[in-house]
């Protein structure tokens, strides 16, 4: 296991152990440099959680009066499948990658900051996100400039890619379409206290969904169609849809498109992530999944993933100890795990240990890192204890916001 020192912001102290950000790249600040807002982020809900319907996606014309010239976004790392919950169960987990996003003249500019190699040209995943936005919201192409702070490991199944993703649609809705006037205040203030809307006298710091919407449009709705879009650039919803709204989401497709439902985790779980040096393409796991599988595991995995999602709800009511043994068989999975993890001893190995201690361990989404889910801080304790030295080790907070997004632009 790597020595660690330092601390993880927002993660709870495990006790014995010095925890360090082991994904550090550049300055760290909460809420990308400013208060973090009450309530949800990018992804607003109705009171059942869900995005609605999109409506029509506005088209022609130019950016609006006050519309955002430079904004900053900040997104989770997510951990998807959960076990169970194949292409559908998504986690936000307390470590950010951050962008900052100028519209400028002419051409484009990315400058990274971080210990993984990406392009820096029209393919990056930020850049193919906000052009996909822009012509999504039939608005012209205009230059950038991007700046990367990327925390999230590559390759490694905590959603990387789905940040990218998320952070580009966010950023360019926003750059194209905010109003943070005095007509956004007083709708801001109308609704003071409502979840995930903005506060009046916080015009900085504000939904993506509600800088996209401008005033006077429904959030949800704008979720929904980034949802939709972000997906289309993925290819399954589970990462972006948590990367979007934070807590636990559960993804979907229906005729019109993906959808999501996501709640708030139980306060006492901690997640802790194990990252080894390797990487393992989405695409290669894929591949070594079987077309068919058997009525029996099929049906066995839909019970656990039933269990999975009503255990991960703040309304079950249990103790931390039934809980923590109803999660360990919540994450039990008969779908891709066994097919996946034989490509990846080490980290199949880290898994039988964990669960071997009672901790609910699964892959975390493709692999080969592990996931945790921990129920209080003495299983946290034990679950740091169990790594070996192949692995890093972080005990991370769950994000309950989503992408944020910050205006940079001097105040006029």
């Amino acid at each position: 296991m790597t020595a660690l020192s330092g601390a993880v912001p927002g993660a709870e102290a495990v006790p014995g152990q010095a925890v360090r950000d082991i994904f550090s790249a550049g300055d760290r600040r909460d809420g990308a440099g400013e208060a973090v807002r009450d309530g949800a982020g990018a992804g607003d809900r109705d009171a059942r959680g869900e995005y609605g319907s999109s409506p029509a996606v506005g088209a022609g014309g130019t950016a609006a009066a006050g519309a955002a010239r430079r904004v900053r976004v900040r997104v989770p790392a997510t951990s998807a499948n959960l076990g169970p919950g194949f292409d559908a169960f998504g986690l936000a987990l307390g470590l950010y990658d951050e962008v900052d996003v100028e519209v400028t003249a002419s051409g484009l500019t990315v400058d990274v900051v971080g210990p993984d190699e990406v392009a820096q040209d029209e393919t990056h995943l930020v850049v193919r996100a906000i052009r996909a936005t822009f012509d999504l919201l039939g608005r012209p192409q205009p230059g950038l400039a991007l700046r990367c702070v990327n925390r999230i490991p590559h390759g490694r199944g905590l959603g990387s890619s789905a940040a990218a993703i998320v952070a580009g649609i966010v950023a360019a809705a926003a750059l194209t379409r905010a109003d943070l006037g005095p007509e956004f205040e007083a709708g801001a203030a109308a609704n003071q206290g409502a979840p995930g809307v903005a506060r009046p006298g916080v015009p900085s710091d504000v939904t993506a969904a509600a800088i996209a919407a401008g005033p006077g449009s429904s959030a949800p709705a704008e979720a929904a169609w980034m949802l939709r879009l972000a997906h289309d650039i993925e290819g399954h919803p589970d990462n972006v849809a948590a990367a979007l709204s934070g807590g636990f989401t559960v993804a979907w497709q229906d005729v019109e498109g993906a959808r999501c439902l996501r709640v708030d985790p139980f306060a006492e779980l901690r997640p802790v992530v194990f990252v080894p040096t390797v990487r393992q393409s989405t695409e290669a796991s894929r591949g070594a999944l079987p077309a068919l599988v058997g009525l029996p595991d099929a049906a066995r995995t839909l019970g656990r993933a039933a269990l999975l999602a009503l255990t991960m709800s703040a309304a079950e009511p249990a103790g931390a100890a039934q809980r923590a043994r109803t999660l360990f068989s919540a994450t039990e999975d008969l779908l891709h795990q066994p097919y996946r993890l034989p490509a990846a001893p080490a980290t199949g190995e880290l898994v039988a240990r964990l669960r071997a201690l009672g901790v609910p361990a699964t892959l975390s989404g493709s692999g080969p890192s592990v996931l945790a889910l921990a129920v209080g801080g003495e299983q946290a304790a034990a679950a740091v204890g169990a790594a070996s030295s192949e692995f890093s080790v972080a005990p991370l907070s769950v994000d309950r916001l989503g992408a944020q997004v910050t205006r940079l632009d001097p105040e006029r």
